[in-house]
């Protein structure tokens, strides 16, 4: 009863992102297809398959039941829609995971521009420790880390040129794109 307590006091969002770190990948995976799922529904029983999954599986039975559990149903159940699910499944899909970690991968907190790299706490504490690596530009997770860097100077696109339309680095500002109107991307 007091875990009960202690998640209402905490809220939904903040359970939701929580269920989200600690989530294993296959906590968020169809149980017929094997992947995460897409449109997840509950049956009676209360276990969740992708739609798709349980619709095309009772298409091919005489008697519908549980891909699970086995439990019987006399006729064709109900399937109910699970918004919390489909909501997890969309961060869970979202989530930018550790590039370091092996087996599970933790959800990634800082991606590194020089390394290309995205790290969760226990992989990023290196570049808060080691002198050498406390000077990398440390930004919030993405999942394209180069798109992030110029081609030419492999360094960050800060700014965005006005006339030629594309972000640029400020090495760039002084060369190719000199004498152009450029912005702060956060601007843009």
């Amino acid at each position: 009863m007091e875990k009960v307590n202690v998640i209402r006091s905490l809220g939904y969002r903040v359970v939701q992102e929580w269920l989200l770190l600690t989530l294993p990948e296959e906590n968020c995976s169809c149980s017929i297809c094997l992947d995460v799922f897409n449109s997840p529904v509950t049956t009676p029983c209360g276990h969740n398959f992708c739609r798709t999954c349980i619709t095309t599986f009772w298409d091919d039975q005489v008697q519908y039941k549980c891909p699970v559990c086995n439990e019987r149903f006399p006729t064709r159940p109900d399937l109910w829609v699970n918004t919390l699910l489909s909501e997890m499944v969309d961060q869970f899909r979202r989530r930018i995971l550790c590039d370091v970690c092996t087996g599970t991968k933790l959800k990634a907190v800082k991606s590194c521009l020089m390394c290309l790299a995205s790290y969760c706490h226990t992989h990023l504490e290196p570049h808060q420790r080691v002198a050498g690596l406390q000077t990398h530009q440390l930004v919030e997770p993405t999942d394209r880390l180069e798109d992030s860097m110029c081609k030419k100077h492999k360094r960050l696109l800060e700014v965005f040129c006005q006339t030629d339309q594309v972000c640029v680095c400020l090495l760039c500002t002084v060369t190719d794109h000199k004498s152009h109107p450029v912005v702060p991307l956060e601007e843009e």
